[in-house]
């Protein structure tokens, strides 16, 4: 009997009918290696796998072997399922439902959009499987804190999907507090299983995924197969009106009726039409805001051309109802012309059957949110395609050297390089100092118990695995500030209880989130919710939600409600957000691209004859030779190829030595470059120098980057915290010195 054989024994007949039943003639490898895992050992698994390779039923084929006709299993939920979206709970709801459907084994989805009767039937006979959200799971603990041990007692497995979401954010560390307040409730620590697709250290999301479980965790690495994939970069002048801007048009990418002329709106939107309509795909912003500028412009098009409205849209502010609509229908193997415009809500794995390619304005951040998207294509059997669509501004003559190279362009050059050559993608960021999670941990805690002496309260913090970085001086000072500002309080016993203030906190439904919300206002038209917004407009403005404009007829401001009729046009709206984080391997791929003076085949003929320009103009102004350009005048530019972090720490290291160095008027956007000013020529072209020997004599200590009066908020509760522990965990974990401290002592990063 082969291994494949042996394996495929152990499940009963309904998983066996169903792999009959989906036409599959043999498990993959990542399927045969995780039911290994699972029947054999007693650890946790990490499944880390290409997107559509089978990671759900790796995980799941095996689970469900092992709690089927067990009457242990029957005691409790045995298994919980932990995802970071609504969607993708609702997606693989429905997919183990049919997998399950002749098991007797019930599957219970939970989240904010579940309602009460169906949650209500897990309440009074917990078993089977729970899939449910962290901040659902965090109201669960927090309001049945009592009740825990009966939902979970026989609890064998926890899935987590999308660890690569989850891991390095207060969320995926809230998972884990999650995780180990359960454990002591329960009196053990079940086996956990993490799924994903991108994956940057192995090793380090094995160890974060088995945090606190006392168990090992075995990360199969994946086998590094060749890549297929289909891939154009294209690049337009938005002020050029020809679709074609190169003088040898490429038409392979659209049909020739449909190119070569001159654009009735714009010629970058009407290239990506051309691209996607008629057909089933997916078009990836990397804001909320231009997704809903995109969704606007393609249905613009389509009423210019007379062709059928086939665009819909997805991202966090929608209803549930216009998202589920857009999932719907691209499931659907019936609808075969259907284009959707999305953040990363559709990025995480949603299976949404086969697409015909997946586009992309301008480039994703990361590696990983490009393979992420890149992967939501090329499902069963085809390879993956993706068409990124550049625009921007045509340079003015007079145009300083940063602005006039084009950095988003190299970045997505930068990005399929670095994998195709290196296989890299992103290593996972671990916080040092995760105050706010400690903040909404400690009330959590306390609301879930009732009341605790300072003493066992720190030691109860202090062991959750994401929080035992901090020192005990520390959380002793965060503990102090919220005494004193009414956060908590102490009774007669000398216990803590959650205080006033602290109540009012924990009684609102946006406490279970660690991640910061805004107060959002919801957006009704006649009797349908499209979504919301942050800030109400005036009545009689008008905003764009869902790729359409509304005028605002009526604000309810006690209910937070705003009226809107539906009228012509396409309109901007800003949504509060972060732009993340780029890794210094980035960009130092970004200057690769620039000089190794590489042919890419996957360019467009506007993009190559952009690249090559840019690679002129680079080359002319010696970017090549040195890191620091003259500018002219008094200006200087310089370009550290440094990511996020190294980057923020070389600007806070010259704005605060900027008298000694001889600069001022110190500039920089995004992380590509530094424009500063120095009426000495021997301060400006000296710089790396200067900055160097200040390194040499004095170190770099990013605690003393920070200016007393600062008081750096990022996360939800900072504004609860201490303004001298913040200063602290900035340092910590916005800041880094190593990499600042090797490129200016000459070495290679």
């Amino acid at each position: 009997m082969t291994e494949a054989d042996r394996i495929f024994s152990r499940f009963p007949d309904f998983i066996k009918e169903y792999i009959y039943g989906h036409g599959w003639s043999e498990l993959r490898e990542v399927q045969l290696e995780a039911a290994r895992v699972i029947f054999e050992t007693d650890s946790n698994l990490l499944i880390s796998s290409s997107t559509a390779s089978g990671k759900t039923e790796a995980a799941f084929f095996p689970i469900i072997s092992d709690i089927y006709d067990d009457p242990e299993a029957k005691r409790s939920v045995s298994v919980l399922y932990i995802a970071p979206l609504k969607s993708l709970i609702n997606d693989q709801f429905y997919r183990l439902d049919e997998l399950l459907d002749m098991s007797d084994i019930p599957v219970t989805h939970w989240h904010g959009d579940v309602g009460v009767g169906h949650k209500s039937k897990l309440l009074k006979k917990p078993e089977g499987i729970l899939q449910i959200t962290p901040e659902s799971l965090e109201s669960m603990l927090m309001n049945r804190s009592n009740d825990i041990p009966r939902l979970f007692g026989s609890l064998r497995y926890v899935v987590i999907d999308e660890v690569h979401s989850m891991i390095g954010a207060d969320r995926g560390n809230q998972v884990l507090c999650l995780l180990s307040r359960i454990g002591r409730l329960i009196g053990k620590h079940p086996r956990r299983i993490g799924l994903s697709a991108t994956v940057g250290d192995i090793r380090l999301t094995a160890d974060w995924l088995g945090a606190g479980s006392g168990r090992e965790t075995i990360a199969p690495v994946p086998p590094k197969t060749p890549l297929k994939w289909r891939l154009c970069l294209e690049h337009f002048y938005i002020q050029n009106p020809d679709e074609v801007q190169t003088p040898e048009p490429n038409l392979a990418t659209a049909p020739a009726e449909d190119r070569g002329g001159t654009a009735k709106l714009d010629p970058g939107y009407e290239f990506l039409y051309d691209t996607v309509y008629g057909s089933k795909a997916i078009v990836f912003s990397n804001s909320r805001e231009e997704t809903e500028y995109v969704t606007a412009t393609l249905r613009q098009i389509a009423k210019a051309r007379g062709d059928d409205d086939v665009f819909l849209i997805h991202h966090g502010n929608l209803s549930a109802s216009l998202r589920e609509d857009a999932e719907a229908k691209m499931k659907d193997d019936t609808v075969r012309r259907a284009v959707t415009c999305a953040t990363v809500t559709m990025e995480l794995g949603i299976d949404i059957g086969k697409l015909d390619r997946v586009s992309q304005i301008g480039s994703p951040t990361t590696v990983a949110g490009f393979l992420q998207r890149l992967g939501r294509s090329g499902r069963r059997g085809s390879p993956p395609e993706m068409i990124m669509v550049y625009r921007e501004d045509t340079p003015l003559p007079n145009a300083p050297l940063p602005q006039i190279i084009p950095w988003d362009l190299l970045r997505g050059i930068a990005i399929i390089d670095l994998y195709s050559e290196e296989r890299f993608i992103e290593p996972p960021r671990i916080k040092k100092m995760p105050l706010s999670l400690a903040f909404h941990q400690t009330l959590s805690t306390l609301a879930s118990v009732g009341e605790l002496t300072p003493k066992a309260l720190a030691a109860r913090i202090l062991s959750l695995p994401p929080i035992s970085a901090l020192d005990k001086d520390t959380y002793r000072a965060l503990l102090v500030s919220m005494i004193n500002d009414d956060y908590l309080q102490f009774t007669d016993e000398r216990g803590l209880i959650v205080g006033l203030k602290g109540e009012r906190i924990i009684n609102s439904y946006k406490f279970y989130a660690v991640f910061k919300d805004s107060e959002d206002y919801t957006v009704r038209f006649d009797s349908e919710e499209i979504g919301t917004i942050t800030t109400p407009p005036p009545v009689g403005d008008r905003f764009a939600l869902a790729g359409r404009v509304w005028e605002v007829k009526e604000v309810d401001v006690t209910r937070k409600l705003i009226f809107v009729k539906s009228v012509e046009g396409k309109m901007e709206i800003s949504w509060p957000g972060d732009g993340g984080e780029i890794h210094t391997k980035l960009l130092v791929a970004m200057r690769n691209v620039l000089f190794n003076q590489k042919n890419y085949a996957y360019l467009g003929d506007n993009a190559k004859a952009r690249l090559e320009n840019a690679r002129r103009v680079a080359q002319n102004a010696g970017m090549d030779k040195d890191i620091v350009v003259f500018l002219g005048g008094q200006s200087y530019v310089l370009f550290p190829w440094l990511g996020t972090r190294s980057f923020r720490t070389l600007r806070r290291l010259m704005q605060k030595n900027a008298s000694e160095l001889g600069i001022s008027d110190i500039q920089s956007e995004g992380c590509c470059y530094i424009t500063f000013k120095a009426k000495d020529e021997s301060a400006g072209r000296g710089i790396v120098t200067a900055i160097s020997n200040i390194i040499k004599r004095d170190g770099l200590d990013t605690h003393e980057l920070l200016y007393g009066g600062e008081c750096p908020m990022y996360d939800k509760f900072d504004e609860f915290i201490p303004a001298e522990l913040l200063r602290d965990a900035y340092a910590e974990d916005r800041l880094f010195a190593d990499e600042v401290i090797e490129r200016f002592s000459g070495e290679e990063i």
